[in-house]
């Protein structure tokens, strides 16, 4: 039930680029392979400032998710859904809000970080205030303990976490609860339940991180404990009631600046950008006709790269062969510009070609996509179904 999971988002903004690709997709393509991971596609979200635009948000999804399945991620591998395909996030997040701290919202540093940055929005909404929360919803309702994310979103996290937190500590402590524990603790068996005393103690104690970990394993092994008996004694390990929401860890990633066509971050805004799964020719145009090094005017000027935006791609697609080629190159004007981009252009057409491959069958068969992303949901909703069980006959609104 605590099992190792790894949950992670993306809001339907259309077609992807390599900036997506190197900052995001590349390390779930890793993680895949290690721990069972969850993939969403956060419609919802994207409601939260762009709530005026609706209509783009299906064809978007589904240009993404292709471009998730060209890149790589494998739906035998991963759970690929749509977060509004699993109503769960919205009750959860729902039940969660009656017991959120107002202030706690009011001090996310993204929240009047956005006001600032999209002035051209209305983001005095409701939605707005509250997107962390359905945030921490679309993370606790999976119990996933893993969240890959960059330094930036470190605070969601540790709100995700004080909001699992509070939860547990309202609703955890259920009548009896400390001599229904120690019942708990004896259907381990004798050999077992020593063990796990002696880790709780070390932990509580002396605060015992690993002591810890080694009781939480021993309860993910033992077979013969109830569901309500293993949740306990989770929560008696710890000092606290029943564990029934978890405490998400950030998974950080790489911070990785995939530099656009002018030198700026990649981004759609900046009309600097090449699309994954983007033709042969267009790449090969876009890549040519990039600025370079601004005091390089003639042929015969000796450049400077690290003045030059296309040295930034080689730092990406480049070996130290090249990288030594272009430096030595530029700077006595040995080789031109064009010379320069070349292996760029090769790196990046040898990296889209696959992309393009797998991404044919989608884009020849829509339906293909659609079932994935049933399948996914299905299997999504199975586990959020599951924790919101839990969630309701805590809160006291089960009437089963």
């Amino acid at each position: 039930m605590y099992a190792e999971k790894v949950l992670s988002g993306m809001r339907p903004t259309g077609r992807l680029h390599l900036g997506h690709y190197h900052g995001v997709l590349a390390n779930w393509i890793k993680l895949q392979h290690e721990y069972p991971c969850l993939f969403f596609v956060a419609d919802w979200h994207a409601l939260t400032t762009n709530y005026d635009e609706p209509g783009t948000i299906t064809q978007n999804a589904m240009d993404m998710v292709i471009d998730w399945l060209a890149a790589g991620v494998d739906p035998s591998q991963a759970t690929i859904f749509i977060q509004s395909k699993v109503p769960e996030h919205a009750e959860l997040h729902l039940l969660l809000s009656m017991m959120t701290p107002l202030g706690w919202l009011e001090r996310v540093p993204t929240y009047k970080d956005q006001q600032e940055k999209l002035t051209h929005k209305d983001l005095t909404t409701y939605g707005f205030l509250g997107y962390p929360l359905l945030q921490a919803a679309d993370i606790l309702i999976y119990r996933a303990d893993k969240v890959p994310v960059g330094e930036d979103q470190v605070p969601h996290i540790e709100f995700t976490r004080e909001i699992a937190r509070r939860f547990n500590h309202l609703y955890g402590k259920e009548p009896g609860y400390e001599e229904k524990a120690r019942e708990s603790v004896k259907k381990l068996g004798s050999k077992r339940a020593r063990r796990y005393e002696e880790l709780r103690n070390r932990y509580q104690e002396k605060g015992e991180d690993d002591a810890l970990e080694q009781a939480k394993e021993l309860l993910n092994d033992a077979q013969n404990l109830s569901h309500g008996d293993r949740e306990r004694l989770f929560g008696y390990l710890e000092g606290g009631g029943k564990m029934i929401l978890v405490e998400p860890g950030a998974l950080l990633t790489h911070a990785s600046r995939m530099p656009g066509l002018d030198g700026q971050k990649m981004s759609k805004s900046y009309g600097n950008t090449i699309a994954l799964r983007e033709d042969a020719d267009t790449i090969t145009k876009k890549i040519r006709t990039m600025q370079t090094d601004p005091q390089r005017v003639r042929r015969t000027d000796p450049g400077d790269p690290e003045k030059c935006p296309v040295w930034e791609f080689h730092q990406i697609y480049s070996n130290d062969e090249v990288k030594s080629w272009v430096q030595e190159g530029c700077r006595s004007a040995g080789i031109g510009c064009i010379e320069c981009k070349q292996p760029v252009i090769d790196g990046v057409l040898k990296e889209q070609e696959p992309m393009r491959e797998r991404a044919r069958m989608y884009e020849e068969d829509p339906l293909l996509v659609k079932n994935i992303v049933a399948d996914g949901c299905e299997r999504a909703r199975k586990l959020a179904q599951e924790t919101m069980r839990d969630v309701r006959e805590a809160i006291g609104l089960d009437y089963s």
